[in-house]
């Protein structure tokens, strides 16, 4: 009941703002709003894994891409071939493959993309907790330019690897559909409902992470944040907590990769960018390190000016310069700014020396 009140005004302004773009005959910016959606999704984990276990991260798009390119790869390749295997029929018997059409009505046989979805996290998880056990022993720079390398080994491989579509990337992803025509896809007259689902998730996960910081586990990652070794002296697993909290900021974002490549249709090897790391990293600085809601709220708009283009062709040089500003003048984010106390400072009589 403590966040309750907190989550139904978010639904509601969720529901003003539909309600206020379909009126206005704006709908088309649910397309950005549903995407923006999804990357908050991704910078949400990162922002437990930055704001509160204090473990910077530069190669969270990796895992992004990961749960993409994964889901991707499992719901595009042609299984018809293989159809006389003994794999095949135990998944087909299982009732994990798909039957659909392609452009040109042939039949192909994939991967359910509900099996997809988990196997992607999965995998995910998997790789977080092996790169985590050695990486997360790192502090300061050297752990951001170990995640930074993380990400540069993801980025080459899906640039270079043909099954992943090298630089075109990966198209014609097929709907992520729950039962029915209800589900994640691209289809234009399906906006306000893929607007909902994607918000849905963003509810749930803030919802769920709002409780965890409220546990126990919150207050041992409060306590790592602030002093490592005072929380090792009394008996806090700091290496437990560091490690549990990079897989799960991983497989949030690995999620966030799968619902974003069924909603656009595909994915391409920008998701894996460095830039597209740093960008995460300059949302959670402009919200506020250790602030869930600054953090939705500076990544729903940053996103959405983004994706609607505002920025132009200096997309990577305005958020690169937002994480410089942010350093300089509001380490804690932009909502913590007290702009009563610069006036005060700016108008105030000099002090004697």
């Amino acid at each position: 009941m403590k966040h309750f009140y907190k989550i139904a005004l978010l639904v509601i302004v969720l529901i003003g703002l539909q309600v206020t773009v379909t009126m206005t005959d704006r709908v088309y910016y649910l397309t950005q709003l549903t995407m923006a959606a999804y990357y908050t999704m991704a910078v949400l984990g990162l922002t437990l894994l930055m704001g509160y276990a204090g473990q910077i991260s530069l190669g969270h798009a990796g895992f992004f891409a990961i749960g993409g390119y994964t889901s991707a790869v499992l719901t595009t390749f042609n299984l018809r071939p293989y159809s006389d295997s003994i794999l095949f029929r135990l998944l087909d018997t299982l009732h994990l493959l798909q039957r659909r059409e392609d452009l040109y009505g042939e039949l192909i046989i994939n991967v359910n993309p509900v099996i997809a979805m988990v196997l992607a996290i999965v995998i995910s998880a998997v790789i977080a907790y092996v790169i985590g056990i050695p990486v997360l022993k790192l502090k300061g720079h050297y752990l951001a330019m170990a995640t930074l390398g993380f990400g540069i080994i993801v980025y080459r491989i899906v640039l270079g690897t043909p099954v992943f579509g090298e630089a075109d990337g990966i198209s014609d992803v097929p709907p992520f559909f729950f039962f029915g025509n209800f589900g994640i896809s691209g289809d234009m007259d399906l906006r306000i409902q893929n607007y909902y689902i994607a918000w849905a998730f963003v509810v749930l996960i803030l919802f769920i992470l709002m409780n965890l910081l409220d546990s126990r586990v919150g207050r041992a990652l409060r306590a790592i944040h602030g002093a490592e070794d005072a929380s090792k002296s009394v008996g806090v697993d700091t290496a437990e907590y560091k490690l549990k909290t990079f897989v799960l900021s991983a497989v949030i974002a690995s999620m966030a990769g799968v619902c974003l490549t069924h909603f656009n249709g595909g994915i391409g090897p920008s998701e894996a960018s460095v830039m597209k790391s740093i960008r995460y990293v300059s949302i959670v600085a402009a919200g506020g390190m250790a602030s869930l809601w600054g953090t939705m709220f500076m990544s729903t708009f940053l996103n959405f000016m983004s994706l609607r283009g505002y920025f132009g062709s200096y997309d990577d040089a305005v958020f690169g310069g937002i994480l410089i500003l942010i350093m300089l003048f509001a380490p804690e984010g932009i909502l913590s700014l007290s702009f009563r106390r610069w006036f005060s400072k700016l108008f105030s009589p000099a002090e004697d020396g």
